[in-house]
């Protein structure tokens, strides 16, 4: 019985191009994908019409078909327009995660299929752990400094019993190793931006100015004494130093709530971004929801560390910095991701 042919997302950078070769290594039917998601500027090596390039070159090298598929009504639906208005609302969005969500493991993993694809190959550095009971899970990656595994929390066992990670046992210098020995013309190519919609030359500011109305504000300390100003509240952070005009002190301050209505940031010291849980909303989970004990992560390269989810809370085993509303709690068992969900 001959192996079943494989679907590889290919986005132009050398990640998914050795995810590809490896593949075709093992006797595999390869098929290169590259998505076209975002028709604006894009300096990020991800979305730019140089990428497309890349990639057709890549599967013209190692001699396999190459397809694009235009997504990006999904895209603008799924990722940008959320972006705004999360700005908009005082959240801090992840899109890299809801591109994962919506276009890369929905809108793509379906087409894959309806074209008789039942397995879905990408460059992501993260591993799929097949358990003893038969469930899957993604894994942390060989490479630590590389790892996506919290990128791809959300999927569950229907993304997963087709997914293919070809690179997770590789570290990041193993893979453009392998892709130089083969000649590829992307082994040198730098790592993109996450944000592939918001150019370095302009910003998120810029970005978010042409789409929606950017409004002045306040910020206040703990008393509610007015300490300094704002340009734009749609673009703090909870958790942010930097960016906000505030009058001299003899400590740091940080932001650590936004009150959109009435268009205030409030700041504190370090000591007050320390809370003892924090609230989550939009589980998502690979296997059926944990409770008790787990790791959780915050960031994509941040560490996981020991919590317990009480309800609708991560109840931190000490206290942790303010989550900012918006971003995606990720819950590991060791190495292996359980799900997460979206601090509120």
């Amino acid at each position: 019985m001959s192996a079943q042919p494989v679907m590889v997302a290919m986005s132009g950078g050398v990640d998914s191009s050795v995810a590809a070769a490896l593949l075709l290594e093992d006797g595999r039917e390869v098929v290169g994908v590259t998505l076209r998601l975002w028709g604006g500027e894009s300096d990020s090596g991800c979305c730019a019409v140089s990428d497309v390039d890349d990639a057709r070159r890549v599967c013209d090298a190692l001699g396999i078909e190459h397809h694009v598929f235009n997504l990006g009504d999904d895209f603008d639906r799924h990722v940008v327009d959320p972006y705004v208005a999360a700005h908009a609302a005082g959240r801090t969005p992840n899109p890299c995660i809801e591109c994962n969500r919506h276009v890369k493991f929905d809108r793509l993993l379906y087409r894959a299929r309806a074209l008789g694809f039942d397995r879905l190959a990408t460059g992501h550095h993260a591993r799929v752990a097949l358990r003893s009971d038969g469930t899957r899970r993604i894994a942390r990656p060989a490479d630590p400094a590389k790892d996506q595994s919290y990128v791809l929390h959300m999927l569950g066992q229907d993304q997963l019993s087709g997914l293919e990670l070809p690179i997770g046992d590789l570290t990041k210098d193993e893979v453009r190793r392998r892709a130089a020995s083969l000649g590829l013309r992307t082994a040198g190519k730098p790592d993109s931006q996450d944000v592939c919609f918001i150019t370095r030359e302009h910003g998120r500011g810029d970005f978010l100015s042409r789409r929606i109305r950017l409004t002045p504000g306040r910020v206040v300390d703990a008393t509610g004494v007015e300490v300094g100003r704002v340009d734009a509240i749609e673009l703090v952070t909870v958790g942010q130093r930097k960016g906000m005009e505030l009058a001299g002190a003899a400590e740091p301050r940080y932001a650590v709530a936004i009150d959109m209505p009435t268009a205030t940031v409030t700041v504190g010291s370090a000591d007050d971004l320390l809370v003892d849980a924090t609230p989550v909303g939009g589980f998502s989970w690979a296997d059926g929801p944990a409770t008790g004990p787990v790791l959780a992560q915050v960031s994509a390269h941040g560490a996981a560390v020991e919590a317990e989810l009480v309800g609708d809370e991560v109840c931190w085993a000490a206290p942790h910095r303010r989550v900012a509303p918006g971003q995606s709690v990720v819950f590991y068992e060791a190495d292996q991701v359980l799900g997460g969900a979206t601090a509120i």
